[in-house]
């Protein structure tokens, strides 16, 4: 398939559609082209030969309850537009699956560049690394920080009893994709119910928190936070903690990331330290956190790696996934086991 017809989209059926709903936006013939690595909702870069949008629609085939919701990304991504967290202004959001056979929504490209891997921070030197991991924590505090009633999410979930709903949701979401034998992950939701924590004050929670899930611009700041689809209202520190099992994942395997091994990166006490400090929130319970991350992490790479057996996936390094799940639910009750 051509770059300029990718799966998921037709550039000419899309063109159809921004005509009528905005027109004059587009001034030429769009072509589009899928963003290599994604590894949930499908993103697309579309140009019309002057200006430049990205879209984002749900994966081709198995999705799940709850998750992939466009309308959930659009609407968060639109009110924290006049904040002090970078997103990208969007467009519209189109819910008629008759258009691309899905719904979809539009946003402006924003320049900036998404780490994942240790060789590209190393090609920055470590000064900048720290500079760009500092800038992360940062931004993840100055979103927490974001009065969400004041920008119209008051309605945008329900904080109360979030973590028990949490634990529920990974649970079913991991049911819904369970194909094989998982060791120890039954253990791991079983010590993580019996053990819930009291919640931090709620805040509009991102969900998939991690370096490259963020645009960095050549100042080292960060452009944009992208990737909006699990966020919701809840337990600021269900963030921290995510962004601390993707920074442990060297060990895991490069399919889930590489960055803290750049030299610079700073190591993950100083990390937590950092987000403690800035947004002045009681980081003490965060072993628990740490379990609950590496079991929603695992859950949501098995998710992936059943997609990918069932040949709905598209991209490449699916098939490697599937591996990297049992060391996180090993490290997940190594977590609770220790503290």
């Amino acid at each position: 398939m051509s770059e300029e017809t990718p799966p998921g989209l037709d550039p000419a059926r899309l063109r159809e559609h921004l005509d009528a709903e905005r027109p004059g936006l587009v001034t030429g013939p769009l072509r589009a082209q899928l963003v290599e690595g994604g590894r949930s909702n499908l993103t697309y870069v579309v140009d019309d030969g002057t200006h430049r949008w990205v879209v984002r629609r749900p994966p081709l085939g198995h999705v799940l309850p709850t998750a992939h919701d466009m309308a959930r990304e659009h609407t968060v991504i639109s009110a924290l537009g006049d904040t002090e967290v970078p997103v990208p202004p969007t467009v519209l959001l189109c819910t008629d699956e008759s258009v691309l056979g899905a719904p979809f929504y539009v946003m402006d490209y924003v320049e900036g560049t998404p780490y994942r891997r240790r060789d590209q921070l190393e090609a920055l030197g470590p000064d900048r690394t720290r500079r760009i991991a500092e800038a992360m924590i940062d931004t993840l505090a100055r979103l927490h920080a974001v009065d969400y009633a004041s920008v119209g999410l008051a309605e945008f979930g329900r904080p109360e009893g979030y973590l028990e709903r949490q634990l529920r949701r990974w649970g079913k979401q991991l049911d819904a994709s369970r194909s094989r034998d998982l060791p120890g992950i039954d253990t791991l939701r079983e010590r993580l119910s019996k053990r819930l924590p009291t919640s931090s004050a709620p805040t509009i929670v991102h969900g998939d928190y991690r370096l490259d899930n963020l645009l960095v611009g050549a100042d080292d700041e960060i452009t944009a936070v992208l990737d909006w689809e699990m966020s919701t209202l809840g337990d600021p520190l269900t963030d921290v903690a995510l962004l601390v099992a993707y920074t442990e994942g060297e060990a895991l395997g490069d399919e889930i990331s590489s960055v803290a091994t750049a030299p610079g990166f700073p190591r993950i006490d100083d990390l937590v330290a950092r987000y403690t400090a800035t947004s002045g929130r009681d980081t003490s319970a965060m072993a628990w956190y740490l379990g609950f991350a590496f079991f929603k992490l695992a859950v949501i790479l098995e998710g992936i790696y059943f997609r990918y057996r069932q040949g709905k996936t598209v991209g490449e390094g699916f098939d490697r996934l599937g591996a990297s799940v049992a060391p996180l639910v090993a490290r997940g009750n190594s977590v609770l086991k220790e503290d």
